[in-house]
């Protein structure tokens, strides 16, 4: 038996950038900063600060690139070669996080990671979701590292805008519904049926206070209601996958938000928005009640998560956009994990059930 759990160490505090000179002391002398463009503009001069505090070499701060593409990883180890950093620090969101994790895999360096939203819980896993330069879903891979340590600026993601926790609690919702389904496939085990228990506590302590956190993120607050939900978007979530391995895997809800991103006007929508609507296809890929799905839409409506295709900007496919979306959806690692077999009919039948459920919400 092998499993990574998560990272090295997690810490939440306000105002904790202003110390990450000390924990980059911790792993060597000299630190490179990659990162998204608006998330290094945030931190760049507490960062710099903090490390010539520490007397720590500042080797720069430098864009992601913009997709977690294998080209982009390949850009960055050149700069991450030349420069000779000791250790990387990762800053911004899932994207830009899961393509420093591939470069720090790849050059066998220590990793921080900064996350300065709470969409998802990509700072807190050993695997990267891959893209094409374009946007489109690759694979999930495991050239990735898990960060040696998480540090969460409570301060800098209350100042996000608070679609990304929205995005979060979307992305979070998932691991219950996902690791339920997909653990039906495996034998009962200590590690999976405890993965399975922690999903279910979040998901209900997403119902229970993820409404307060948004309420106080928009006037820029931050509560415990707030600090429970970033935990459990990114260490707790993180975790799920950690415990549960390849039992409680992502399921037809990540697949079909695999499958969306073959449209382009879908790529302004967060990931764990359109996770959101992949709940929902998926459970009416299960058969659930319409009942079942109007009560998870009603707390969509509190988070403000899109329940519609139109509320991801896509308001007309052809024939030929569903087909092809039905043939990549199950071409998608994510729906293996099923307890059933699944066909790219099944898949368009779901995505337009679950569609004409949002929308008969949304009549008068």
């Amino acid at each position: 038996m092998f499993t990574i759990p998560g990272p090295g160490k997690y810490v939440r505090e306000v105002e904790l950038v202003k110390e990450i000179g000390a924990y980059v002391r911790s792993f060597g002398n000299s630190a490179l900063m990659i990162g998204g463009k608006t998330a290094l503009s945030v931190v760049e001069s507490t960062i710099t600060a903090s490390l010539e505090k520490e007397g720590i070499e500042n080797q720069g701060f430098v864009w992601y690139g913009g997709e977690c593409s294998w080209s982009k990883v390949e850009e960055l180890r050149t700069i991450v070669q030349d420069r000779k950093p000791e250790v990387l620090v990762a800053v911004g969101g899932g994207k830009a996080i899961d393509t420093v994790k591939a470069v720090a895999f790849a050059e066998n360096l220590p990793l921080l990671a900064v996350p300065t939203i709470a969409a998802t819980c990509a700072p807190a896993t050993p695997i990267a979701i891959m893209y094409d330069d374009e946007g489109t879903f690759i694979e999930i891979s495991h050239r990735s590292k898990a960060p040696n340590v998480v540090l969460v600026d409570t301060k800098v993601i209350s100042a996000a805008p608070y679609r990304f926790l929205a995005a979060g609690i979307g992305d979070t919702l998932a691991k219950w519904f996902e690791s339920s389904a997909s653990v039906q496939k495996s034998q009962p085990t200590a590690l999976n049926q405890s993965a399975v228990r922690l999903a279910e506590g979040l998901y209900q302590l997403l119902l229970e206070k993820g409404p307060s956190a948004i309420e106080t993120i928009k006037q820029g607050n931050v509560d415990q209601a707030v600090n429970d939900v970033i935990d459990s978007i990114i260490l707790i979530s993180g975790s799920v996958s950690g415990y549960g391995g390849d039992d409680c895997r992502t399921a037809a809800a990540h697949a079909i938000y695999s499958g969306l991103t073959i449209f382009p006007e879908v790529h302004n929508t967060y990931h764990g928005e359109i996770v959101a609507f992949g709940i929902l296809s998926q459970l009416v890929l299960e058969g659930k009640s319409e009942e079942t799905i109007r009560e998870l839409i009603a707390y969509y409506q509190k988070v403000e998560l899109p329940y519609t295709l139109a509320d991801m900007a896509i308001t007309e496919l052809s024939p030929e956009d569903w087909d092809r979306l039905g043939v990549v959806t199950v071409g998608i690692e994510d729906m293996d994990n099923m307890p059933f077999a699944v066909t790219p009919e099944m898949v368009v039948k779901a995505i337009q059930g679950a569609d004409e459920i949002g929308r008969k919400v949304n009549q008068p």
